[in-house]
């Protein structure tokens, strides 16, 4: 077993000027070390080349990496640790990874100049000085289609364009590393400056995020029908591509199934309900059945519609789907001539049960409904705190702290994770089922206060994707162990381990104690208009059926209509 992070030799830590290189080396090394097998000959040969690069060409070239590219005009260069830019880049020239030759096309150029510029350098052309830049681009694109060398574009140039031609091979390491796209090398900066701080997680070598080069080109094929989605490339290829990309791997079939589940969601706004049913029948995403069923309808097709709203009802996938489902089902069995049967009744009278209403002074300074609320109510003897989703959630993620940080394979594979790549999984909990109740246990055994208050002392400050550290001060925690009693934590917990991605959200925004009675009660608070959301319903309606006090205020403003700022 080995431990993140990895240790380095001292020669890897250049000066502190050179923080950003040294970081890229870190992540280079890891890359080595943990993906040799998985690297193809171009990444082999970068690895090495790189090495042997002068320390002014490895800063230069890192520096452009991380910055919005491809192409970069040397004159507009300037970092102080690297004063001969020219210099700089002559070794990166001569490999090929600069490029000052490579054919650009009209709308890279006029990325790299400023309007005064493109007037100057198609002062013959049908523009002037009263068109906006993309006018601009929009009147010269017909005239000049083709692409060229940045010089034959700007032959009285004083200095070069450069292209970067290593993007991609640093994309797949930047990928290999963290496992996704959506972390960038500034995590190592932030990190250095103790900005963010992470659990350190042991680990052995099937602990990373790739086992196979067709995985990462797998990811990097989805990553790219995303975007192509994004910037409005045809759904019905893009369905294609991705079909062609199934494979064994739970984590990238789970990625696969969002990215069908994006491509139903463009096609229902296209109003292409043919294509979106094709997309969500494929998808096996959370989410994607109960949009079926509503295309189903859009589409006219009631039976279909009923059928498969019928199979969900039976084995709903979460309490959000049976939700759904129930709202659907009496206007679906109307559609085709059974007469709607539904809940809305009963759901109505639960939630009149637990309203509570309370008119109040408008602030004297604009604050939300909640924060009024919570200074009106709040006394030594009953304390008020604004928690909505902070407080069970941190509790849960300190007492389970063990389970959710616990080494398994594809779980963590780098320094930078704020909780288990896996989190949100299908199998996330079940991979874990016994660590979760070993930890769920201490609510039995009463000794489930001093493992929170002490992992509250031990990580505190350490990411976590539970724990709202902000939010979570000694006197909250302190009331929350006195005043919310182990059996309605452990009801808590066991709905949000039922579904952890659904069940994170949705809970009452106040907690109020009263320390000398030992009880407390969450209240949803509303200002005027204001409506329940779904996941909200759905914790009120658990909360109320096991007999955890909850209410939801309605707020009223005393003679005043709504101003900005009040909501």
């Amino acid at each position: 077993m080995s431990t993140l992070p990895v240790a380095l030799p001292a020669s890897m830590f250049p000066p502190h000027r050179y923080y950003y290189l040294h970081n890229f080396q870190r992540a280079l090394a890891w890359v080595g070390e943990r993906y040799d097998d998985l690297l193809d000959e171009a990444g082999h040969s970068f690895l090495q080349r790189f090495e042997q690069l002068p320390q002014p060409s490895q800063a230069l070239i890192v520096r452009l990496l991380m910055r919005r590219g491809p192409w970069f005009r040397a004159d507009r260069l300037a970092y102080e640790e690297i004063p001969d830019i020219g210099g700089a880049a002559g070794p990166l020239l001569e490999l090929g990874w600069l490029d000052e030759d490579q054919p650009m096309g009209l709308d890279e150029l006029f990325a790299l100049h400023t309007k005064p510029e493109l007037l100057r350098l198609f002062a013959r052309e049908p523009i002037h000085t009263g068109m906006r830049k993309a006018e601009m681009l929009a009147a010269l694109q017909a005239i000049h289609a083709d692409q060229k060398s940045y010089a034959e574009w700007n032959p009285q140039a004083s200095a070069a364009a450069w292209r970067v031609t290593v993007g991609e091979i640093c994309e797949r390491f930047r990928l290999m590393f963290f496992g996704n796209l959506h972390q960038d090398w500034s995590e190592f900066v932030l990190a250095d400056l103790g900005v963010f701080r992470y659990e350190t997680v042991e680990f052995d070598a099937a602990s990373r995020a790739f086992q196979s080069r067709v995985n990462v080109d797998r990811y990097l094929a989805l990553q790219a029908c995303r975007q192509a989605l994004d910037e409005g490339v045809e759904a019905a290829s893009l369905l294609q591509a991705v079909a062609q990309h199934a494979c064994s791997n739970p984590w990238l079939e789970n990625r696969r199934a969002k990215v069908l589940l994006r491509i139903g969601q463009a096609c229902e706004k296209a109003q292409d309900w043919a294509l979106a049913e094709q997309a969500y029948a494929s998808c096996p995403y959370p989410g994607a059945r109960h949009r079926r069923i509503r295309v189903y309808e859009r589409m006219g097709r009631s039976a279909d519609a009923l059928a498969l709203a019928l199979a969900a009802q039976a084995a709903p996938e979460s309490d959000e789907e049976s939700q759904r489902v129930a709202r659907m089902l009496p206007r679906l069995r109307r559609s085709v001539g059974q007469g709607g049967r539904g809940r809305s009744a009963s759901l109505a009278s639960e939630v009149a049960q637990m309203r509570i209403e309370l008119e109040l002074d408008w602030p004297g300074q604009p604050a939300s409904v909640e924060f009024v609320l919570s200074e009106h109510w709040h006394g030594e003897s009953a304390p008020v705190f604004y928690v909505e989703n902070a407080l069970i959630n941190s509790l849960f993620g300190l007492l389970c702290w063990p389970a959710i940080f616990a080494p398994l394979p594809g779980a963590f594979f780098h320094p930078f994770q704020s909780g288990p790549a896996d989190l949100g999984a299908p199998d996330f909990v079940q991979r874990r089922a016994a660590l979760f109740d070993a930890c769920m246990s201490r609510l039995d055994d009463g000794s489930y206060r001093d493992a929170i208050r002490q992992r509250f002392a031990d990580k505190q400050g350490l990411q976590s994707p539970f724990v709202f550290w902000g939010t979570l001060s000694e006197e909250l925690l302190g009331l929350a162990l006195d005043c919310i009693p182990a059996a309605h934590l452990k009801l808590f917990f066991t709905r949000l381990l039922r579904d952890v991605k659904a069940n994170r959200t949705g809970f009452p925004d106040l907690v109020r104690f009263w320390p000398d009675e030992r009880r407390y009660e969450l209240v949803e608070v509303k200002a005027p208009g204001d409506r329940l959301q779904d996941n909200q319903i759905r914790w009120l309606q658990y909360c109320a059926g096991h007999g955890i006090p909850v209410s939801v205020c309605h707020v009223r403003w005393r003679g005043q209509k709504a101003v900005e700022g009040v909501a």
